[in-house]
């Protein structure tokens, strides 16, 4: 609810970085994608109890100095994202609330019903536009989380790198060497 006397106007010449600090901390997620704002409510527990699974199996294996953080900001080009969960490279910038796809390893998100047009569509295509190495897309499938690997190639585009359910563990190169699996993962 606006606060009396306060009139709220939308930008001249569509959102940019700087507008994100006028808006809310109320629990929605706000993006630029190409000049225009993208709200997104909060998502439900499942959502991020999946989210803190996925970013705690990193951390485990994750080598010195790697960093695996949710909801941070990144750049991308024409605007603003906030993936699910982010690993930064070894020497990314701390204390910044965006960071610079060049200190990114993989950007993952977890699909919920407000997200999954742009978590399929809209943001694979901006993370590849910014060169960020790996993408992985989590589904909340019939009998657990399916990880679906994206991995970038010339053209550039990501090119599927492979499906990883709850019942089908695996051994991955990206963002490092690791065994992924889902099925250690509460349901």
């Amino acid at each position: 609810m606006a606060q009396p006397g306060y009139e709220w106007r939308p930008p001249e010449r569509g959102w940019r970085e700087q507008g994100l600090f006028d808006l809310p901390a109320d629990g929605n997620r706000y993006e630029i994608i190409d000049g225009s704002l993208h709200v997104t409510p909060p998502a439900g527990p499942d959502h991020h109890e999946l989210a803190d699974d996925l970013r705690m199996a990193l951390r485990l294996t994750a080598p010195e100095g790697w960093r695996i953080t949710r909801e941070i900001g990144v750049r991308v080009p024409g605007g603003n994202l906030i993936p699910d969960v982010t690993v930064l490279e070894p020497g990314a910038a701390r204390g910044r609330m965006w960071a610079e796809a060049a200190d990114i390893a993989l950007v993952v998100e977890v699909e919920s019903p407000g997200s999954r047009r742009h978590d399929r569509f809209t943001k694979p295509a901006l993370y590849v536009e910014a060169g960020i190495p790996a993408y992985w897309r989590v589904e909340h499938g019939e009998f657990g989380p399916v990880i679906h690997r994206y991995g970038l190639v010339k053209g550039p585009h990501y090119d599927l790198l492979g499906t990883v359910g709850p019942d089908d563990p695996v051994e991955v190169g990206e963002p490092w060497p690791m065994r992924l699996d889902p099925s250690a993962w509460p349901r």
